[in-house]
This record gives structure tokens, sequence and C-alpha cells, in this order.
């Protein structure tokens, strides 16, 4: 059974359809990549399997049950987690504190517990305060802890949005574009980021149109047209495709 799985996915918007009878699965512990000219659907089937969006048809499972429709913030109960093209920083808050917002089930978010200061939400607050700080070395940041996020490059944010993601501890991640405007040095970097998590066997879909670096990092790609699945397989073996060709690298190419 596929970890993640979308089955004939229909989304329409007005008389546009964007996604027509879509069916993609990924496995547990893959490294999957979508791609595909402008106007395959690459975003609303990401859209449509993390919950920002219903799709009008069709259904979602992961890990076997049926989340069809269920909101970002169940998924991620789950383990289903997603980041945007655009990324979602608070940019008045410095980075460390991003990082520990993020963090699930915070019991001071809660009244009585916040008033009485508990030992229990203490313990949680400084495990919170911990693994924040753990994420943020990771993803070489420590040195921009203090730092205003409104302060950071494109790919500085990008790195962000990982640390904190990985605070919901995900088995599943969605990357959307994270490469995008980012400079060759920190895009190896994020790459590298990415193939480690993966080694440590999270499983990860990734939308990119930075094709090198994206042929270069996943196990599969994933291939959209018009909100159809065109092909998938290895990577070197879409790429040489006759049909990836024409769609993708051709005069339809972004």
């Amino acid at each position: 059974m596929s970890l993640l799985a979308a089955e004939g996915l229909v989304k329409d918007f007005g008389g546009l359809r964007a996604i027509d009878d879509l069916s993609v699965s990924v496995d547990e512990g893959e490294l999957v990549g979508v791609m595909g000219p402008n106007g395959a659907g690459k975003s609303t089937f990401f859209n449509c399997v993390s919950g920002v969006i219903k799709p009008d048809a069709g259904t979602v499972t992961l890990d076997g049950a049926d989340v069809t429709g269920d909101p970002p913030e169940s998924l991620a109960h789950r383990g289903l987690v997603r980041t945007f093209q655009n990324t979602r920083e608070l940019e008045t808050m410095t980075v460390r504190d991003n990082v520990r917002l993020a963090a699930p089930d915070q019991p001071g978010e809660r009244t009585l517990p916040a008033l009485l200061r508990s030992g229990s939400m203490q313990d949680h607050e400084k495990r919170v305060r911990e693994r924040a700080d753990e994420l943020i070395e990771t993803f070489e940041l420590d040195h921009l802890a203090d730092e205003y996020s409104s302060n950071l490059s494109g790919g500085q944010r990008k790195l962000l949005e990982l640390a904190r993601t990985l605070m919901l501890d995900p088995d599943v991640l969605m990357l959307d574009e994270p490469f995008a405007g980012v400079n060759p040095t920190l895009t190896r970097e994020i790459a590298d980021r990415i193939r480690d998590l993966n080694a440590d066997g999270m499983t990860v879909v990734i939308i990119e149109h930075e094709l090198e670096t994206l042929t270069e990092l996943v196990d599969r790609l994933v291939v959209l047209q018009q909100g159809r699945l065109l092909v998938e397989g290895d990577p070197e073996a879409v790429l040489s495709d006759e049909r990836v060709i024409e769609a993708y690298l051709g005069g339809d190419a972004e």
C-alpha cells in the first residue's frame, strides 16, 4: 500500500479543469519530483493533497486512511506537511521564535496551563526550545537566530521554512519550489538537507522548475500536462521521453 495516494482527482475553477482524473501514488521513503509546463496542474495537485482546497472528485489517502478534504492542520497531525512557493514566516519575529512557534500542541497556548505554569508545561517548553535550536543549527541559521526573519535572504527564508516544517516531525514532506529564487550555493545546501531528510526515512515530494537540481535529487519524476499524468519513472528515462521533450522542454517550457 502506498503511503500517499491520489486517485481520480478532479478540480475545476469555473470553466477551467485544472486537474482531470489524476492518479499519483508515493511509497514510503521515496523522493519524488513533480514537474510540468505552466498550467499543468502541479500546484492544484499539491493543494488538493495537502488540504488547502478540496477536490471536486477523487480521493486522497494517507497511510491507508481517506483524508480527502481534511484541513492542513488535521493532515499535519497525521504526518503530512507542505511548504509553499512563497515562504510564510512571521517577519516581525526572530528566526528562533519563528521555529519555536511552529511546534504543535503547546500547552502555553491554553489559558489554564499558561496561568499555572505546570511542570509538564515547562518540560514541554524546554523540549521545544532544544528542538528549535537543534534545527536552527542543522540548517546553519544559528548565526541568524536572533535576527528578524524579514532581514533574511530568499534562500535563508527557504531554510527557515524547512526548519519550521520539521518542528512538526512529518512523515511526508511536500515542498513547493524549494529552490525558487535561491542562489546556486544555497540551492545545493537545501538539496543536501532534503537528501539527508530522505536518507533518514522521510518521504518527500517536490514541485520544482530547476530541472538539473531536481533530476539529480529525486528517485522518480512525475510529469503532469493539462491536469493529467503524462509520464512517470526514472528521471533519466523521463527526460528522454519524446512526450516530455515536446510538452515541457520545447516551446511550452516554463
